[in-house]
């Protein structure tokens, strides 16, 4: 795994090129710690820091082809690129490293943007032709690694992360008050759009093309739902999934180093474990990460499904200070508000691995997108049945089972549970159906933004923009899938992929590797029978059944457990930490929150009055903004001064042209 960064255009000295290249690596050293490079060109400007997983020796980037025209700086990992390689040699290609980032750039002069569709892996990269004088970008098909631009009249800049960008001069940094209010809502800004005015993402399964001015984005790979479902039984798809799953797994033990793999205790991380020591018995190395407060800790099956398996396990336990005393340093290299403090662990774990000498883990996340295992698909599927019967008193009562962690719900009568989740309950034609309550509590965030704020963006309604945009691509789709859709387009690309994935591991330079994002294991599960995902309340049904006589009957009979971390418990015993970004003088500097309204957040939290989960997003709402906009607005260079990785960068190349 890597970090690149580049540029064109700019009319700089190449003293000036250089230097603005290295502060921008620099930002993000600890994507690639091994090994960085310089291309500099007068009309484009290409570096890379590398964390060498494939032919360590070699391969260091920028990399050309074997004419010296085509250069790449290359963020990923495509799994099948020893496939490739053989296709490619027979049509002459010639190679000088066995490293996949020599494959793409072969692959791209070959077939041109069509190569992507050949790709099998995570990826985002850039490709400049000295000859013809383009740039290309390309991100993978689910936006598992990051890839971000600016565009100008005369120039564009990327980098891997936001954070580079703002290295280049050109670059201005300030919130988008609009991306705010969506982050608020949907957890993160839709894509293409980030909560930075000037800064956008290229969109996942996307390429863009700069040629004469000209910058031409386009898709090339789209996640939906197939018509002509699977006509096998569900014993046919089970078996049919358990073979891609494997195949998936298997490429993505590809490494010439360890590969190591996440133990949340759930099924999908059993799963994993559980394919990883069929193909390679008795070496796989497991990590979890269990908590000290009871109600979140999940060490027990962890621990159960490593003694099954034999794995050498190693955990670590986090605790409430743990929570707040890295969650600014989290928020740092998410470079996005935060709703909940769960990235905080995944952060801590990341760092468990690296210190055991591992750079690569193998983890379960897009298990629940494509096989139906969250708590909001149930929750739609009881919606809709209480929408035939609005005035049953049973059919509400059906929601209690979904959310044990929410005491107000776990013990709420059936008039409470009417009013939560009866909100537009009979609107069942919107194709964001699904998503309408948790967006309803996400708009009840925006209420702590300022009277300023609140008036600039009064007329910009995120959910009608939404709604229209989607209200032809779902118009087929079932309930189940449109809200599928939904949790794959926005919160795993936006934010499970990003501030709780790449982010929270590559702080730690660990690359994490999903065998659930295998586009052919998700093509394959947009083929099946809702029935064969979710069954009544049971969720994954495939899944289950597929492993039935593989793992623990505990782990199989489970419900799915949602991952949570503290909040309020955590974060308001840390007194710096809110006096420094919370306090009032914090709050009206940044302009963003009303300070009245935070200080009764403040001192509700502080008595002794029940907390909801309302108000523990509202927490981190408004805290992880104020981090965010300390760090990134009112002081770059010193949160950058404090935060990144100190020292040169490693073993660095420069290349002018």
């Amino acid at each position: 795994m890597c970090g690149i960064v580049g540029f064109t255009n700019d009319g700089f000295a190449v003293a000036h090129k250089e230097a603005v290249l290295n502060r921008m690596l620099t930002r993000i050293q600890y994507r690639g710690p091994d090994e960085s490079g310089l291309y500099i060109t007068p009309n484009c400007s290409m570096g890379n820091v590398r964390l060498s997983i494939v032919d360590l020796s070699s391969g260091q980037q920028p990399l050309c082809n074997e004419d010296g025209f085509l250069w790449i700086a290359y963020n990923g990992e495509v799994y099948n690129h020893h496939e490739l390689r053989v296709k490619l040699e027979k049509k002459g290609h010639k190679f000088r490293t066995t490293c996949d980032t020599e494959v793409v750039l072969h692959m791209y002069e070959e077939y041109g943007s069509k190569c992507l569709n050949e790709l099998n892996g995570q990826f985002a990269f850039s490709i400049w032709n000295e000859k013809k004088k383009t740039l290309f970008l390309a991100r993978d098909r689910f936006g598992i690694r990051p890839l971000y631009y600016y565009r100008s009249e005369r120039n564009i800049v990327f980098a891997s992360e936001i954070k580079c960008l703002f290295e280049h001069p050109e670059v201005t940094r300030a919130i988008n008050l609009e991306r705010l209010k969506e982050s608020l809502i949907f957890w993160a800004p839709k894509s293409p759009n980030t909560v930075f005015d000037t800064v956008k993402e290229l969109p996942p399964g996307h390429f863009v093309e700069v040629k004469n001015g000209c910058f031409n984005v386009q898709q090339y790979w789209k996640h939906h739902y197939r018509f002509d479902k699977f006509k096998g039984t569900i014993d046919d798809a089970a078996d049919e999934l358990y073979s891609l799953l494997k195949s998936s797994v298997d490429l993505r033990l590809r490494a010439d180093v360890q590969v190591a793999a996440y133990l949340s205790g759930g099924l999908d991380s059993s799963v994993t474990t559980a394919l990883v020591n069929e193909i390679q018995p008795n070496v796989l190395n497991t990590f979890s990460i269990g908590f000290v407060d009871q109600a979140y800790d999940e060490s027990v099956y962890q621990n159960e499904v490593a003694k099954h398996f034999d794995t050498n396990h190693t955990s670590v336990s986090c605790n409430n200070d743990d929570i707040s005393k890295y969650l600014a340093k989290a928020i740092y290299h998410a470079e996005a508000p935060l709703l909940r403090t769960s990235p905080v662990p995944m952060m801590l774990l990341s760092s468990l691995v690296r210190k055991n000498g591992i750079k690569v883990v193998l983890t379960g996340e897009g298990a629940d997108e494509m096989l139906g295992g969250y708590n909001i698909f149930k929750e739609t599927i009881i919606r809709h049945f209480w929408a035939r019967q609005p005035e049953s008193k049973i059919r509400p009562v059906l929601l209690r089972k979904l959310y044990p962690y929410i005491p107000q719900l776990k013990n709420a009568s059936p008039m409470m549970l009417r009013l939560f989740f009866g909100y537009q309950l009979n609107n069942t034609n919107s194709p964001v159906y699904s998503h309408l309550l948790r967006w309803k509590n996400g708009h009840q965030l925006t209420n702590m933004l300022s009277t300023e704020v609140l008036h600039q963006v009064k007329d910009y309604d995120p959910v009608d923009e939404l709604s229209s945009n989607f209200s032809n691509e779902f118009g087929a789709y079932s309930p189940l899938e449109k809200a599928q859709l939904l949790e794959s387009k926005l919160f795993m690309s936006g934010y499970l992929l990003s501030s709780q994935g790449d982010r929270m591991a590559m702080a730690n330079s660990v690359e994490g590797r999903y065998p659930f994002l295998d586009h052919r294991v998700a093509e394959f599960c947009a083929t099946l029978p809702d029935s064969y995902k979710l069954n009544g309340l049971n969720e994954k049904v495939i899944l289950k059944l597929m492993m039935k006589e593989q793992l623990p009957s505990s782990v199989l009979r489970r419900s799915k457990q949602a991952y949570r971390a503290p909040v309020a418990q955590a974060i308001m015993q840390n007194k710096n930490l809110m006096e420094q970004y919370m306090n009032e003088a914090a709050i009206k500097e940044s302009g963003l929150f009303n300070a009245q309204k935070v200080s009764v957040l403040q001192q509700k939290l502080s008595g002794k009055q029940p907390v909801s989960e309302q108000d523990n997003m509202a927490l981190i709402a408004v805290l992880s903004t104020q981090i965010l906009y300390s760090k990134y607005i009112a002081d770059f260079e010193g949160a950058c001064k404090l935060d990144m990785v100190k020292g040169d960068l490693k073993n660095k190349q420069v290349i002018i042209r």
